[in-house]
C-alpha cells in the first residue's frame, strides 16, 4: 500500500508541473506536501526522489526544490518512470487524446529466443501482442509483445485493448518497474509504411527491450517500432566523483 501511495503522489506533483501549477517554479517544502496530501513525510521524500532521479525537479541546499526548465522545455514522447513504465503512463502531449487499436492476439508456444529473454521452458506459452498506437487518431507506433501466460493467466484481447501494465497494478498488485531497452533507428518495412502512413523513403525509430516486474521477474519482451516524427527520447546523466 506505500508503495501505492507515494507512486500516486508523484504522479499528481507531475501532472501539476505539467500544467504549471507551480509558481516560480519551486515546489512546497516536503512539510507542506506532506500535510497537502495527507500521507507521511517519507512518502514525500520517496516520490520526491524519483522525480530527481528523472532530471524533472532539483534540490538547492537551503532553498529548496525547484522545477528543471530543461525538463520543460525538453520533455521527452517516451519518459520511462520508476513507478511504471508503460505507454500509456509514460506518453504524455498536452491536449492529446490516446488510443489503442489491436492488430493481433495469439497464445503461442515461446520460441527459444523469447525463452532465453523471459527465462521460460520449452513448453511454456506467451500471448503474442501486436497492437498499433494513435494519438488523436494518428498511428504513431506498431508494438509487439511477447508475455508468459503464466504470469498474468487471464489476460484478454478485451483488457490488451488498454494498459497492460496498469491492469497488472490495479488488479494483480505488480507493478513492471525496470527495463533494458535498446534504442535505434532503421529503414521503414512495407508493414511499418502501410501501418503509420510513411512514404518508401521514410525510416523508424525502434525501440526493443525486456520488461521486468519489481521482484525481478521478466514479464514482457517487447518490439515498438516509432514513427520517426515521434521518435523523442531524453535521459538524465548523474556524474558522481569518486
Amino acid at each position: 500500500m506505500s508503495d501505492l501511495v507515494y507512486r500516486k503522489v508523484m504522479r499528481d506533483i507531475k501532472g501539476k508541473i505539467l500544467a504549471g501549477s507551480y509558481s516560480a517554479m519551486k515546489l512546497p517544502d516536503e512539510r507542506s506536501l506532506s500535510k497537502d496530501y495527507e500521507v507521511s513525510r517519507s512518502s514525500i521524500k520517496r516520490a520526491l526522489g524519483i522525480l530527481a532521479q528523472q532530471g524533472i525537479i532539483f534540490k538547492k541546499r537551503g532553498s529548496g526544490t525547484f522545477i528543471n526548465p530543461l525538463y520543460l522545455k525538453n520533455r521527452a514522447m517516451f519518459n520511462y518512470e520508476g513507478s511504471n513504465l508503460g505507454i500509456t503512463d509514460s506518453f504524455r502531449l498536452a491536449g492529446k487524446k490516446q488510443g489503442i487499436k489491436l492488430l493481433d492476439y495469439q497464445v503461442v508456444p515461446a520460441s527459444p529466443d523469447i525463452q532465453q529473454d523471459l527465462f521460460l521452458e520449452k513448453d511454456d506459452f506467451v500471448y503474442q501482442i501486436r497492437r498499433l498506437r494513435l494519438v488523436d487518431g494518428q498511428p504513431f507506433m506498431v508494438e509487439t509483445g511477447y508475455i508468459p501466460i503464466k504470469i498474468t493467466p487471464t489476460l484478454s484481447p478485451a483488457i490488451v485493448e488498454g494498459s497492460i501494465f496498469n491492469y497488472l497494478q490495479q488488479e494483480k498488485g505488480k507493478a513492471v518497474t525496470r527495463s533494458f531497452m535498446t534504442i535505434s533507428v532503421s529503414p521503414s518495412t512495407v508493414d511499418d509504411q502501410q501501418q503509420l502512413n510513411l512514404s518508401v523513403t521514410e525510416p523508424v525509430g525502434v525501440m526493443e527491450g525486456i520488461f521486468f516486474l519489481d521482484d525481478g521477474t521478466p514479464f514482457e519482451v517487447s518490439n515498438m517500432r516509432v514513427h520517426y516524427q515521434y521518435m523523442k527520447y531524453n535521459t538524465f546523466v548523474n556524474l558522481n566523483n569518486e
